[in-house]
């Protein structure tokens, strides 16, 4: 079932996603050689309880971390560590949820740490622009297919690939539901998209092939053939003046 938000609980999501972006923005300063992906999942949870937020992933389907720290060739659901030390050059991404008084935010920033590569920087930035590509979709009346469109035709005009098996999805009052947003598709295809609606935007972005294969963990996806992955996500809302994005980090 999709759930249509009024104003009042979209304010609220508002709230939810200013703290979970204002603790990327945060995240920034700490992220360099020789820091563990633990402590950037203890620096997150932190930072939420500290702002009277609750770190939602924590207990979902068994998960037990705060945030999901993907490295390199992880695509998804990475689990942060206090031996994995990373070093320059490494791709990150840090995926969290926050549960503001009920309101759900959800939002994965990528970082490098040190400097990266020609080639991991244009990643980034073919991966962030895409997301925006896609938001600048999420109209109402539009549908869910013209959103995937945008991000496909444009990330593989660039030489890299989208991941079909994890998409965007609803969100609130609970992390995931109705409807799904790929990140691929045909334009003028799928559900139709209302005023009310609240959803999540974030494509994954390979340097190679889109296909995935999972760790033992049953968490943790990563490129089949070992190249780079990058996300980017929004939380944003449906409005009649356009999408509102939830989690902009505003500085």
């Amino acid at each position: 079932m999709i759930t249509l938000k009024s104003q009042r609980e979209i304010d609220a999501m508002d709230e939810s996603g200013t703290l979970l972006a204002n603790a990327h923005i945060a995240l920034r300063e700490i992220i360099k050689p020789g820091i563990t992906s633990w402590e950037i999942n203890e620096f997150m949870h932190n930072y939420i309880e500290e702002h009277g937020g609750i770190a939602e992933q924590i207990g979902f389907e068994g998960y037990e971390y705060a945030t999901c720290v993907s490295v390199n060739d992880e695509i998804c659901h990475g689990f942060p560590n206090k031996k994995e030390v990373l070093k320059n050059g490494d791709l990150i991404k840090v995926d969290t949820v926050v549960n503001l008084k009920g309101a759900m935010s959800d939002s994965c920033w990528s970082y490098i740490v040190g400097e990266g590569s020609p080639e991991t920087e244009k990643l980034m930035e073919v991966t962030k622009k895409a997301l925006y590509l896609g938001i600048e979709q999420a109209q109402v009346g539009n549908r869910i297919g013209d959103i995937g469109h945008a991000i496909q035709t444009y990330v593989e005009a660039e030489g890299f690939s989208v991941v079909r098996e994890f998409v965007g999805h609803g969100i609130g009052p609970t992390m995931h539901e109705a409807p799904s947003v790929p990140h691929y598709g045909e334009a003028g295809k799928g559900l139709r998209l209302k005023e009310g609606m609240v959803i999540t935007i974030e494509p994954m972005v390979n340097t190679g092939t889109w296909k995935s294969k999972m760790d033992d963990n049953g968490w943790t996806a990563r490129t089949k053939d070992g190249g780079l992955s990058c996300q980017f996500e929004h939380t944003l809302a449906i409005t009649k003046d356009g999408p509102k994005i939830l989690t902009a980090q505003k500085d």
